[in-house]
């Protein structure tokens, strides 16, 4: 665990949060349990009680928001996975310790003090279910967890605790269960674990984000002709609900309704790629999830990208039925978690930490929601992401892309169709002031942090200029065709592609998978450069098959030693051959693995990329 204030070495960090059971115990009568589901890749639409679609069935996540508020304006800190995890965990903008974006850095992520690390400090028991993506799974009792259950899938995972809730060494699990029903059980576990007792879990489902894998009992919920996408998108929340009323039921049985206060939230909108194309496979692309009616998607600042599902519970201290209208941020998740602890509750074990203005970017939201106080709990909400930048000032929105610069009037025009820049100058010269001024203060400063990217202009000319969608990227064309995913096949395993990226599972004969390429025609002697990740280690290597060979010759193989990791590793393999290479094969370790790369660099030519 780091200390809450920089500077502070070992033994002073021991002495000042050493714990003081009495007064945690003292304490822990008037605060409540912490509960935060967060979703991934969940569009606006897709809850049952956001009135949008009647598709959609969410009675548990309903039944949660009549008991409490459903937060109409409810937004994540980003439209992207990790920098909108790093800023709730935190309660920070992330943008302040450098996570922009997917492929920041976690540097400044592993030097910040956590939600969990605080509430850790503060006596309750922690614990983390489902999906991570801030870092090797095996280190999350880094940043506050006690307790972890990470698994995001069907391949193995990290894991500490059992389903049922007890204690076991750090390993890779195999899945028991799907993955959505393993974290809701195994929640479900620590709840009865600890009823005596405060705790905080962070409960964070791998749904309804690609691959699509719901069960076919989650499937036959949904009858009917529909896209495939959304049948399977619309599972996999259903199956996120019922572990919402698994978990809510586990609460009421032991007593504890009233004693916990629950956030669902999702991490940013859904991908829809512009054509909603109903692929089949279940891999890269649409997700099945829609935004409706707000505009644009995952990776945009427009609402679509990250006005998300928001719902806040506490019943005896947050009137039910309520649909809060003021904006409120997935950054004041933490600064809540902080506010509701009752004075004299760091006394002892964390003195050296009392929260104060600045510390935390968001507001404690209970003494708006409980009707204790009546304004608005933000002046202006701000996003900064990769070449977008935004604020929102009220009923105002203005909106960044590179040079394009967009004004709106959310209360008149929330599907973002008119803007107002050129009508309105003195509101978009005010917002454009403070928005500047707020992005001087990020790591580093500046209303961006680089160049528009060909995908997400776009997708401003289509959702926000109105212009005519791009045809289909070839990849969602071609990647599910007989030849397999861009040419490649897997075998001892199942493969797709996930967000630009191979991903490779073991089948059930517990064989080593490998990738597979054939009718190339590359000259050796080359480099192969392979960029992948797994968290189980074991050799890496290429086999390879020559022009006039008629099938793998023993000496055409090499290999490389690879640590497991859930961070991206890069491995070289000379290949000594000399002639022309017609057939590749990429040897993966035992575990599941993602592959993001494969290049054949020949002597003295050009790489050749085989994963475009």
């Amino acid at each position: 665990m780091k200390p809450f204030s920089t500077g502070l070495i070992g033994a002073v960090w021991v002495s000042l949060f050493a714990v003081d059971n009495a007064a945690f115990a003292q304490a822990s009568a008037d605060r409540p349990n912490i509960i935060v589901f967060y979703t991934d890749d969940h569009g606006h639409a897709d809850l049952s009680c956001q009135g949008v679609f009647d598709d959609v069935k969410t009675p548990n996540v309903d039944a949660l928001a009549a008991s409490g508020v459903r937060a109409v304006n409810g937004y994540s800190t980003a439209p992207q996975c990790v920098p909108s995890r790093g800023g709730l965990i935190v309660g920070k903008f992330q943008g302040r310790f450098g996570l922009d974006n997917n492929g920041s850095s976690l540097d400044g992520f592993d030097a910040e003090t956590t939600m969990a690390e605080r509430l850790q400090a503060a006596g309750y028991a922690t614990a983390q279910f489902g999906k991570w993506h801030l870092g090797p799974t095996p280190q999350i009792t880094e940043h506050g967890f006690k307790h972890v259950y990470a698994q995001n899938s069907q391949a193995s995972f990290s894991a500490n605790i059992t389903l049922e809730g007890e204690d076991q060494p750090m390993a890779q699990m195999k899945p028991e269960m799907y993955h959505v029903d393993a974290c809701s059980r195994a929640a479900a576990s620590v709840i009865k674990r600890y009823k005596g007792e405060s705790f905080f879990l962070y409960v964070a489902y791998r749904a309804p984000h690609v691959p699509l894998d719901a069960p076919k009992t989650y499937l036959d919920r949904f009858p009917g002709e529909m896209p495939e996408r959304r049948r399977q998108a619309l599972a996999m929340l259903s199956a996120v609900d019922d572990g919402v009323g698994l978990v809510t039921e586990t609460l009421k049985e032991l007593g504890l309704t009233d004693k916990t206060l629950i956030f669902y939230i999702g991490d940013n909108g859904a991908p829809l790629k512009i054509h909603k194309a109903d692929e089949p496979g279940g891999g890269p692309g649409w997700d099945g999830s829609l935004n409706d009616p707000l505009n644009g998607e995952k990776g945009m600042l427009s609402e679509g990208g990250m006005h998300v599902p928001f719902v806040i519970a506490w019943p005896g201290v947050i009137p039910g039925g309520q649909e809060y209208p003021h904006p409120v941020s997935s950054l004041d998740v933490a600064a809540t978690a902080v506010g509701v602890q009752p004075s004299g509750v760091w006394e002892g074990s964390a003195k050296a930490y009392t929260p104060t203005a600045g510390d935390l970017d968001g507001v404690n939201l209970i003494p708006f929601l409980s009707g204790e106080k009546t304004e608005p709990p933000h002046e202006a909400l701000y996003w900064r992401w990769s070449a977008q930048s935004a604020i929102r000032e009220g009923d105002w929105k203005l909106l960044r892309g590179g040079d394009r610069e967009y004004l709106y009037n959310l209360s008149e025009d929330i599907e973002e169709k008119h803007n107002l820049g050129s009508q309105e100058p003195e509101i978009a010269n005010r917002l454009r002031a403070k928005l500047t001024a707020w992005c001087g203060e990020l790591n580093p400063p500046g209303l961006a942090t680089g160049p528009m990217a060909a995908t997400w202009n776009d997708y401003f000319d289509f959702y926000l200029e109105g212009k005519p969608a791009p045809p289909l990227r070839e990849k969602f064309l071609s990647e599910n065709e007989d030849e397999g995913v861009q040419g490649w096949l897997a075998r001892n395993g199942g493969l797709e592609m996930v967000d630009g990226t191979l991903q490779v599972k073991p089948d059930k004969k517990g064989k080593a998978p490998f990738l597979t390429k054939a009718k190339l025609k590359i000259p050796t002697p080359a480099v192969a450069t392979i960029t992948l990740k797994s968290e189980v280690g074991g050799p890496v290597g290429v086999a390879w098959r020559m022009d006039g060979d008629k099938d793998f010759l023993p000496e055409n193989k090499a290999s490389s030693k690879f640590e497991g990791s859930d961070e991206w590793q890069t491995v070289e393999i000379p290949i000594s051959s000399s002639g022309r290479l017609i057939h590749l094969r990429v040897l993966l370790p035992e575990g599941g693995s993602a592959v993001s790369a494969v290049d054949l660099v020949p002597k003295e030519e050009k790489p050749v990329k085989l994963i475009r």
